[in-house]
């Protein structure tokens, strides 16, 4: 029968009749081939009707591409009220009555930042209790139709998708059931729930909550990137999971700001003492360093050069090399403390007031992943539940792990493998570099012909191989992880994203930050001296290791720091708004001129992007890496949290956008924690406290300058000057190997016979003394100043870190008042329930006789009373 188009907007929530919400689209086509397809779609779809859900069908010739079929499904209260039961949703049984005493002091401050409070608090405060469907009048329950919320609602319906069957009672494949499979073999082509109006305008329907809308107005928008986020309204429509995210990029960037604040001021102390830089000044005066020949950095190619050509930047490291550089690191170990003791505060409050804080227990033992309970054939008793249920062998479990770990191993290995073959190509290619560069044309440049060196031009390309490689190896290794995770069968869904997250954690944290490690730690530090040359493989390999920028290696990890961190930021926030919007774009090209009424809701959200089932650990990754960039390498960049704090407040809208406008609605989820992510990002706080202590030792040319001052300065004086001097070498030139000495052509103009002698960067003993070339007694001293810092540092700051983090609570005092009320509440509520309902069938059964009070009734179950008064 041909239906009225216009009869009703397609732009609605609701079945043709009005009445019957949406709560899951399903959508197919059908090919030529496809029999296989359409027996399970018919038997899948019988199988769901079975179950109580209800189905309405849009015929091809409906759809604007005509082609396309869209299923839509709809659960009565029956059946939701079934599977609120057997997932132990928590719904309201009384109004919260405990007064909110959270006003803060000088609140008024902070009316510009603060949202409508119906966008804030879109729901009153309620008690809640685990829903149970024999007890449903014990409930605040004023319409059924709207008693569980859309986002709830999608839930359940995606738990029975998942794992009804698509096969017939006497087929023996009995593996053969969930969306998830139908989706991967090509039954149906999308599997999604509604969003509830177009996002730029209110539903036309009046029984339409139009949450969508709100939350673009009031929290995906740019302009409104100085206001507080709707959280309540973000877990109402998208679930918990999403929630927690945005709870916690949100508290991630507000103290952020404090770590940007004293970053910018240690910045600035080191703009502001550029004149008292006493080792810039002896470097850059003609008289010392252009008077100061350095020997080669390289082999044959690279000739000899002049102290002096260092000068800028030398000035530059002095910004990033100073005193408040060390009170910077030691800050920031005391900030990432905080940063997650309070976090946990602000968790365990969300927890409260999501109703989350026995959720650990009920995902464990109620939510089982379909793929856990289809692949384990095995069954137990469960010694809770008395209760048969699937489990996976030990030895099963043990050789998936095996080799799930080995598996890891190899493509971690491969990853350094890669590192040291570019570390090898940078030595290979300097010193080709170096003399190509020589005389090159690029050296005339007025302005930027002093910077284009041979050590930027081995850098720009090696990084360019670098970044190539990674991505290659990320997109191999993304699909490696599922594959490995989804051989070792987890259990729960909390389990299955915890071991998929500490791989590719894993993975991502050697990819990113190798090449900073080996700039801090590595490089400059093995390079042996110039009678003595370290080599990469060996002398037979003449890959000479590499030497620091003339400038220091801090300089260098800065620049690294500066280009990952902030070319990864930009070119991410790009990719993320940018592609998820050109494909919805190109995808949804043809309909954009269809009027409202003909577009239908399920079609507008079928031509959005798909969310995916790691959509939400992709954003978790990205932020995770950055908290990495800004804790373990800070002490060599201060405005690290600067350009975070900047990315994070774009970041948290054009996420909130991209969610709003661009992808389908995700399938509510819960969750009551960041799960693995808060394991990693403790870890990332302790290895930081270590990472930056060698950082200001070895790194640094700190420690050397203190010990030059206080032991080794000239004539008594509490001052740097002679500390250049001091901290160079002699190399007698005669004493060159053949296959060290630089090639004729390659020396520069001024170098002639009468320079004897070249430095170097090191405390060794001059040509002629007795022990020649060995270490002096200042680099042992050196040493032992670095290594008495590290561990004082080390002390200090985990003294602090681990007193700050017993000085605070995890659960704030008045979240643990509420939480046992709540749980007092319940029991009496319960108990004064059950009286009730017993005087209730007593009175029914028209019993005179039985005299037992409802004070003994906490005593005995409910069936011991009954047969005691009848």
């Amino acid at each position: 029968m041909e239906i009225d188009k216009q009869q009703q907007s397609k732009d609605s929530v609701f079945f043709r009749d009005g009445v019957r919400r949406i709560d899951f689209v399903l959508s197919y086509v059908d090919d030529k081939d496809g029999e296989r397809k359409q027996e399970r779609r018919k038997v899948y779809e019988a199988n769901l009707m079975k179950v109580g859900l209800e189905l309405e069908t849009e015929d091809k010739s409906e759809s604007e591409d005509g082609k396309t079929y869209f299923v839509k499904i709809h659960a009565p209260w029956e059946v939701l009220a079934t599977y609120a039961d057997v997932l132990k949703i928590k719904v309201p049984f009384k109004v919260n009555d405990i007064p909110d005493n959270s006003e803060m002091p000088m609140n008024w401050l902070s009316t510009p930042f603060r949202l409508p409070e119906h966008i804030m608090h879109p729901e009153p405060d309620f008690f809640t209790a685990p829903f149970n469907k024999s007890k449903s009048d014990f409930f605040l329950i004023d319409d059924k139709d709207t008693f569980f919320p859309p986002s709830t609602r999608n839930r359940i319906v995606y738990y029975i998708l998942s794992r009804c069957s698509y096969f017939r009672d006497e087929c023996a494949e009995k593996d053969k059931k969930g969306i998830k499979r139908l989706l991967n073999n090509g039954t149906y082509t999308a599997a999604f729930p509604l969003h509830d109006c177009r996002y730029w305008t209110r539903s036309k329907d009046l029984n339409c909550e139009s949450e969508r809308y709100n939350l673009y107005k009031h929290w995906a928008r740019f302009l409104y990137f100085f206001k507080e986020q709707p959280l309540d309204l973000i877990r109402k429509y998208y679930g918990e999971k999403i929630g927690i995210y945005f709870a916690w990029l949100g508290f991630y960037t507000e103290m952020l700001l404090f770590a940007a604040i004293v970053g910018t001021i240690c910045f600035i102390y080191g703009f502001l003492t550029y004149d008292d830089n006493q080792w810039s000044k002896e470097i850059c005066s003609e008289e010392i360093g252009g008077s100061i020949v350095m020997c080669p950095l390289c082999d044959k190619k690279c000739g000899y050069w002049k102290l002096n050509t260092t000068c800028n930047s030398s000035w530059q490291s002095h910004l990033f090399d100073n005193v408040g550089t060390v009170f910077f690191a030691i800050f920031m170990g005391i900030w990432v403390t905080l940063f997650l003791e309070f976090w946990k505060r602000r968790q365990a409050r969300l927890e409260y007031e999501w109703d989350l804080v026995d959720f650990e227990e009920e995902q464990q033992q109620l939510q089982l992943r379909p793929e856990y309970e289809s692949k384990c054939t095995n069954r137990k008793k469960n010694r809770i539940t008395q209760e048969m249920e699937p489990y996976l062998p030990v030895t099963t479990k043990c050789a998936r792990m095996c080799l799930s770990g080995a598996t890891v191993l190899f493509w971690i290995s491969l990853i350094i493998a890669c590192i040291i073959g570019v570390i090898a190509y940078r030595l290979a290619v300097y010193a080709a570099f170096a003399s190509i560069m020589k005389d090159s044309p690029t050296n005339n440049l007025q302005v930027v012909g002093p910077y284009i060196t041979p050590q930027l031009a081995t850098s720009v390309t090696a990084s360019c191989i670098n970044f190539v490689i990674i991505m290659i190896l990320n997109l191999m290794y993304e699909r490696v992880a599922v594959w490995i995770t989804d051989m070792e069968i987890p259990k729960t869904h909390l389990e299955y994203e915890n071991k998929l997250t500490v791989k590719m954690f894993l993975f991502q944290f050697v990819n990113y930050y190798s090449s900073c490690f080996y700039v801090a730690f590595f490089k400059g530090k093995f390079v042996g001296y110039p009678g003595d040359y370290a080599y990469m493989f060996g002398k037979w390999s003449n890959l000479r290791n590499e030497e620091c920028d003339p400038g220091g290696c801090l300089i260098e990890l800065t620049t690294q720091l500066v280009i990952v961190m902030t070319g990864k930021q930009v070119w991410g926030n790009i990719q993320e708004a940018l592609v998820p919007w050109l494909m919805n774009w190109w995808g949804s090209r043809k309909a954009r001129s269809h009027p409202e009424s003909l577009y239908s809701r399920w079609e507008q959200d079928h031509d959005l992007q798909g969310f995916g089932q790691l959509g939400l650990f992709y954003e978790y990754l990205e932020m995770v890496i950055q908290f990495g960039f800004i804790t373990l390498f800070v002490a060599s960049f201060p405005l690290a949290p600067l350009l975070a704090l900047i990315n994070n407040i774009i970041e948290v809208r054009v996420d909130a956008w991209k969610l709003t406008t661009q992808f389908r609605r995700p399938v509510a989820a819960k969750a009551h924690s960041l799960g693995a992510w808060e394991e990693i990002l403790s870890g990332i706080a302790i290895l930081s406290v270590v990472t930056n202590a060698f950082i200001v030792a070895f790194t640094s040319d700190m420690i050397p300058r203190l010990v030059y001052m206080y032991a080794y300065q000239i004539g008594g004086k509490m001052s740097m000057e002679g500390y250049i001097n001091n901290s160079l070498s002699v190399f007698n030139i005669s004493e060159f190997k053949l296959e060290n000495k630089p090639d004729d052509e390659e020396n520069p103009s001024w170098f002639d016979s009468s320079i004897t002698t070249c430095r170097y960067r090191d405390y060794r003993y001059p040509p002629g003394h007795e022990k020649q070339y060995t270490h002096t007694m200042q680099f042992w001293h050196i040493l032992a100043a670095k290594l008495a810092f590290i561990i004082i540092m080390e002390h200090v700051v985990f003294s602090v870190k681990f007193f700050v983090a017993w000085m605070i609570p995890d659960v704030p005092s008045d979240v643990k008042a509420r939480v046992k009320r709540e749980r007092y509440l319940v029991q009496e509520y319960l108990h004064n329930y059950e009286v009730e309902k017993l005087k209730i069938q007593l009175s029914q059964n028209g019993n005179k006789e039985c005299t037992c009070t409802p004070m003994i009734y906490p005593s005995f179950p409910t069936h011991e009373v009954l047969s005691e008064c009848l």
